[in-house]
C-alpha cells in the first residue's frame, strides 16, 4: 500500500502533492511576487521624494524682485554716471572723456534690458527707469527736428585737415554749400594759396591768421588774432599779441550784414590725446578754451558767432566758459546729434557753430570732403 506524506516542515522549499512529489515552482512564484511589490514601493518612494525636492526648489527659487540684482545695480550705476557726470573727477581727463562720449552711454540700456528680460527680473527692469529718464532728459530733445526754413545768413565751419589730399576738391565742395560766411581751420602754408585761389570767386573777402581763416561774401573789418594761450610760460609774454604768427589758432573779425555788424570768431583749440601714463590729455585744449571764453566775455558786440573745431563737445566741462555765454546752433535748431568727427564714422560733435544775440533757424552737417572732419553749417536770423 502506498503512503502519502501530507506533513511538511516549516521553512522547507517545497510542498508535497498528492503523489508525494515536491513542487519547486510554488515558492519561486511567491518570492517573485514579493520582490515586485517591494519595487513598486521603492518607485513610489522615489517619486514622492522627487516631488518634494522639486517643490522645495520652486519654493526657494528667488522671486522676480530678487532675481537680477547685479543687473539692477549696473542699471543704477549707469543712470548715476549720466546724472552726475559733471561731478566725476577730471583727473587724467576722466570726466572730460566720459562727457565726450556721453550720448553713447544710452546704448547700454538695451543691453541691460535684454538681460533683465532674460532673467525675468522686476528689480532690474525698475532700475532701468533711471538711465532711461536721465538720457532722455539730456538728449531726448536732439531726437526731434527743430529746424525751420529761411535764415538771414548761412555760416559754415570746416577743419580742412593738414593731411587733406584734395584741398581743391574740398574748396569746391564748400563753395557748393552756399554758405555766406565760411571758416576754415588747420590751414597749412602749402594749402593756403590753394584755398585762396579756389574760394576767391565765391568769397571776395577773406582773412587768414596763422592756421585759421574766414571767407565771406560780405565785407570784413577789424580783423585780428585772438590770444588763446597757445603759447604759455615765461616766454609767452614777450611775444606781441597782435603779431600774425604762423601758429595763431584763433581770430576775430566783424562781418558787415544788412542787420548790422556781426562779430565772428574762428578758433581751433588744442587737440586731445589718449597717452600712456597721462590718460585723456586735455591740458592744451582746456587752457585754450578758458582763454577763448574770456575773449568772448569781453566782446562788446551783442551779436556773436563762434565757428571752429573746439576739440570737445558742448557737454564737456572744459567748454563751460563758452557754452555758458553762447548756445549751440545744433542743439537749438538741428536735427539729430550732428556728429562731425571722425568723418568716416562720426562719434562726436567737436566742430561747432555757437551764437549769441542771433537766433539759429537750422543747423546741419555737410557731406564729407578729403578731411578727417565733416563740415557743419547753420542758418541764423535776427
Amino acid at each position: 500500500m502506498t503512503r502519502v506524506n501530507t506533513t511538511g516542515t516549516a521553512g522547507t522549499a517545497g510542498t508535497a502533492d498528492a503523489t508525494g512529489t515536491t513542487d519547486p515552482a510554488a515558492p519561486t512564484a511567491w518570492a517573485a511576487t514579493g520582490q515586485t511589490g517591494a519595487d513598486h514601493r521603492d518607485t513610489r518612494s522615489d517619486t514622492g521624494q522627487a516631488r518634494i525636492r522639486r517643490a522645495l526648489r520652486i519654493a526657494l527659487r528667488p522671486g522676480p524682485w530678487k532675481r537680477g540684482l547685479v543687473l539692477a545695480a549696473l542699471a543704477l550705476l549707469l543712470g548715476l554716471i549720466m546724472l552726475l557726470h559733471a561731478r566725476i573727477t577730471d583727473r587724467r581727463g576722466l570726466g572730460s572723456l566720459v562727457e565726450t562720449f556721453l550720448p553713447w552711454f544710452g546704448l547700454l540700456v538695451p543691453v541691460l534690458l535684454a538681460g533683465a528680460l532674460w532673467r525675468r527680473s522686476a528689480s532690474a527692469l525698475t532700475a532701468l527707469l533711471l538711465p532711461v529718464v536721465v538720457w532722455l532728459n539730456l538728449f531726448g530733445g536732439l531726437l526731434v527736428d527743430k529746424s525751420h526754413s529761411g535764415g538771414d545768413l548761412t555760416v559754415a565751419t570746416h577743419n580742412v585737415g593738414a593731411d587733406n589730399p584734395d584741398p581743391v576738391g574740398t574748396a569746391r565742395d564748400l563753395v557748393a554749400s552756399g554758405a555766406d560766411v565760411l571758416a576754415l581751420e588747420e590751414i597749412t602754408p602749402q594749402a593756403k594759396p590753394v584755398y585762396e585761389r579756389e574760394l576767391a570767386k565765391a568769397y571776395p573777402h577773406h582773412a587768414v591768421r596763422g592756421t585759421v581763416g574766414l571767407w565771406s561774401k560780405l565785407p570784413l573789418s577789424d580783423t585780428r588774432p585772438v590770444d588763446i594761450a597757445t603759447d604759455y610760460g615765461p616766454l609767452a609774454d614777450t611775444k606781441p599779441v597782435d603779431a600774425d604768427r604762423g601758429d595763431n589758432r584763433a581770430l576775430r573779425t566783424t562781418v558787415a550784414t544788412d542787420q548790422g555788424p556781426l562779430a565772428v570768431y574762428v578758433a581751433h583749440l588744442g587737440s586731445v590725446r589718449v597717452l600712456p601714463g597721462d590718460g585723456f590729455s586735455t591740458g592744451g585744449r582746456d587752457r585754450n578754451a578758458q582763454a577763448l571764453g574770456e575773449a568772448v566775455a569781453a566782446e562788446r558786440n551783442e551779436r556773436v558767432v563762434l565757428l571752429g573745431d573746439l576739440n570737445g563737445t558742448v557737454d564737456d566741462r572744459a567748454l563751460d566758459g563758452l557754452t555758458s555765454r553762447l548756445r549751440s546752433a545744433q542743439n537749438a535748431a538741428g536735427d539729430g546729434f550732428g556728429f562731425s568727427w571722425p568723418a568716416k564714422f562720426p562719434v562726436a560733435r567737436i566742430d561747432h557753430v555757437l551764437v549769441r544775440g542771433v537766433t539759429p533757424a537750422s543747423a546741419w552737417v555737410l557731406p564729407t570732403t578729403g578731411s578727417d572732419h565733416r563740415p557743419v553749417a547753420a542758418a541764423i536770423t535776427w
